[in-house]
């Protein structure tokens, strides 16, 4: 059972906490249109080799391991009249939307001019990659800064994941419809705008306490603290292997409905919506009965049994009802996983802060962006392997028969893989029972002692860092 003694009173509005929750659809909205239709529309659409596809992605998640820590560092280590982490936001949402609308402007086919294309797609996913990782970080690192207290976690992170939903439907449901209708560069406009509107309304309600200290590490030290974090790397592997479910769930949809269920495209979306509306309305189910009486882990554990159970049911299905109930199953399941992922990694920021004395939201977000991000590659790679082994050929007008039993092997083994490999990792998590008591009464205590806090922190920092550069030594 989790406990609310030992925590830091809330200090945000039900106002703040929503407007925060509204940034979500705009920072999360891109990502989810990027991760649904972004190989489809280069494969089905623009004629990209898929061997060349996942190329580019491979590229891009490579790229972006090395870009996440970075800006995470420096992030940590901005100091503006602004703060922070707003000013990324601020300055960074516009050429953010910019660089998403300019990956649906191709101008090239892969039959005519393949390299070209090729050439395109790993230029403009670099550089659209760098703004939103700047922008995501930034937001995300703000979360446990603002919100202090377990319950008002839990309930921002509810409000948050309602956005987010929102966010899911609109970038399943409506980039192939307005695709098809409009083009796809229109597509990517107007879901720019929408996402610039979002992130500037939800500003409103952002601050920065202005209190947060950074200990005195170079980018090397600052590495080497994050990654002898045991609960940090438990964690950050779970989450990569939950995304290898999630992303490939969504990157094979549109495949798995046409090829393997021989139905119409528009269903993708029907299906897909069904899982992210389930999950909405399980949010504060989860969250009333199991997230405020079972502690992070427990909470978290549960929900990656629901989603496991619920992939292994894909393979059965046959037709639009009976994909449907699968996809409500694993909906949730996805809840209790969407509304504890940023939970979990705020009380690993939280024990950090209690070994340096110094919050480090930046570097940690950044940290556990890079690894995760290894999931795109690893979906890229499983979808490039099954295109191969079966004949998916994206040249091709007519696929031959073996491309439905591939889809339906990518989409049900492969995400019960990840789900399966993240809840056993997370066992070995171990921020959790007494640890996790204890290191809320313990941050408790520094915040109640501010006159000691410069002290505490510059001598914790020193420390830490001391121990980090042992630990190198001893590897």
């Amino acid at each position: 059972m989790t406990s609310t003694h030992h925590e830091p009173l809330a200090r945000t509005t039900q106002t703040q906490r929503w407007l925060y929750g509204v940034a979500m659809m705009g920072v999360t909205m891109p990502g989810q249109v990027f991760g649904v239709s972004l190989l489809f529309f280069y494969t089905d659409v623009k004629h990209l080799p898929p061997a060349w596809a996942a190329i580019a992605l491979t590229i891009y998640a490579f790229y972006n391991a090395i870009n996440n820590p970075l800006i995470g560092y420096w992030q940590d280590k901005t100091h503006t009249r602004f703060g922070r982490r707003i000013p990324w936001l601020r300055f960074g949402a516009f050429p953010f939307m910019i660089m998403f609308a300019a990956l649906w402007l191709a101008p090239f086919d892969g039959i005519t001019q393949p390299y070209a294309l090729l050439a395109y797609f790993v230029v403009v996913i670099v550089i659209y990659d760098a703004i939103n990782t700047a922008v995501g970080n930034a937001y995300y690192a703000l979360l446990p800064e603002m919100f202090t207290n377990y319950r008002e976690r839990t309930d921002v992170a509810a409000k948050m994941m309602i956005f987010l939903t929102v966010a899911l439907l609109l970038g399943v449901a409506l980039p192939p419809v307005i695709g098809d209708r409009l083009g796809w560069g229109t597509m990517g406009i107007l879901f720019a705008v929408a996402g610039l509107i979002a992130i500037l309304i939800g500003q409103r309600g952002m601050f920065e306490t202005g209190q947060a200290h950074e200990p005195d590490m170079t980018f090397p030290q600052a590495l080497r603290a994050t990654f002898v974090n045991r609960s940090f790397m438990t964690l950050t592997v779970a989450q990569t292997l939950r995304f290898v479910t999630t992303n490939g769930m969504a990157a094979g949809m549109a495949f798995f409905v046409k090829y393997t269920l021989k139905t119409d495209g528009s269903q993708t979306a029907i299906i897909l919506a069904t899982a992210f509306i389930v999950s909405a309305l399980m949010l504060y189910p989860w969250r009333q009965l199991v997230a405020n009486r079972f502690e992070p882990r427990t909470t978290t554990l549960a929900a990656y049994v629901v989603v496991a159970l619920g992939t292994l049911s894909l393979w059965f299905v046959t037709d639009l009802t009976t994909t449907l109930a699968s996809a409500a199953f694993v909906g949730v399941g996805f809840a209790g996983i969407f509304l504890m992922d940023n939970i979990l990694l705020s009380d690993v920021i939280d024990e950090d802060e209690t070994r340096t004395g110094a919050r480090r939201e930046g570097m940690y977000f950044g940290m556990n962006g890079m690894v995760i991000t290894l999931s795109t590659a690893i979906v890229s790679a499983a979808f490039g392997l099954v295109a191969q082994i079966y004949g998916y050929d994206a040249t091709a007008a007519v696929q031959p028969a073996s491309v439905a039993l591939g889809f339906r092997v990518f989409m049900t083994f492969l995400p019960f893989a990840g789900c399966a490999g993240a809840f056993l990792v997370l066992l070995a998590y171990p921020l959790h029972g007494n640890v996790l008591r204890a290191m809320r009464k313990r941050l408790v205590e520094m915040s109640q002692r501010p006159t000691n806090m410069a002290q505490d922190m510059q001598s914790a920092s020193a420390g830490m860092s001391a121990s980090v550069e042992h630990a190198a030594d001893r590897a």
